[in-house]
């Protein structure tokens, strides 16, 4: 049986790739500090699909968390075939006020977390005969939003670029997802305070909605799949359009 790591496991988008994931037939292991969270997702993953999810605890943030991580999938499943990199966090949006602090922050749970998780990957990947390793980037790197976040989501793009070039002779596939502004818990507060902004959010795709989780993890699923065995090195736009350049009316 296959197997996948999904980090940011409890939140929406990372749920809901596993769900898709376990349909496809991969057991799963959900890496979040959220641990009874991620323990009642893979409690309903194991009763749905029949395979095994696995909830493990962890801070990304401690220096020997990624490590750790894998040699506990090691022993739990002997391979790994997928390699989900969802967590991250938002801060320092404008350069006036950025502290280095929170900079740094950002940049480690966006960025150089991924990069170490990627490390600690390839050899369990090349040990199973390659596999695909998918981050979660952002739509924002085409325009901009905050200054760490969207710094880092450019730099976690460029990582999947040159990680896809290094690891290909070991036939592990590196792509990324960047997703636009999505209907999900993390953003509740935001769609039910200001209308106007999710409003906005809505007119600047052609297809007129929000994206949603299950959205984001369709595509996931996919770059994870033996369906895009020769895709490497690219950016799945889960945005409804909205990477486009805006048109008149």
């Amino acid at each position: 049986m296959k197997v996948a790591l999904i980090t940011g496991g409890a939140g929406a988008v990372g749920a809901a790739a596993a769900r898709l994931l376990a349909s496809d037939g991969f057991a799963v292991v959900l890496a979040d500090l959220a641990a009874e969270r991620a323990e009642t997702i893979c409690a309903e993953i194991r009763s749905d699909h029949g395979v095994e999810a696995v909830a493990e605890p962890v801070d990304l943030t401690d220096p020997q968390a990624c490590r750790a991580l894998l040699e506990a999938v090691r022993r739990r499943f002997g391979r790994l075939d997928c390699l989900v990199n969802n967590a991250g966090r938002t801060g320092a949006p404008k350069i006036g006020t950025v502290d280095l602090a929170t900079w740094n922050e950002v940049l480690v749970m966006n960025l150089t977390v991924p990069m170490l998780l990627c490390q600690e990957a390839q050899p369990l990947l090349k040990a199973s005969g390659g596999g695909s390793i998918v981050n979660v980037a952002s739509r924002v790197y085409l325009s901009g939003t905050g200054v760490a976040y969207t710094s880092s989501k450019s730099g976690l793009i460029g990582l999947t670029r040159v990680l896809a070039v290094q690891l290909g002779p070991d036939n592990i596939r590196v792509n990324a997802v960047a997703p636009s502004f999505l209907n999900t818990p993390f953003n509740t507060k935001i769609v039910a305070e200001d209308a106007g902004l999710a409003a906005s959010f809505r007119k600047m795709s052609p297809l007129g909605r929000l994206g949603t989780a299950e959205d984001v993890a369709g595509a996931i699923a996919f770059l994870a799949s033996e369906r895009a065995a020769f895709i490497t090195g690219d950016v799945l736009h889960v945005c409804g359009g909205t990477q486009l350049a805006p048109q008149p009316n």
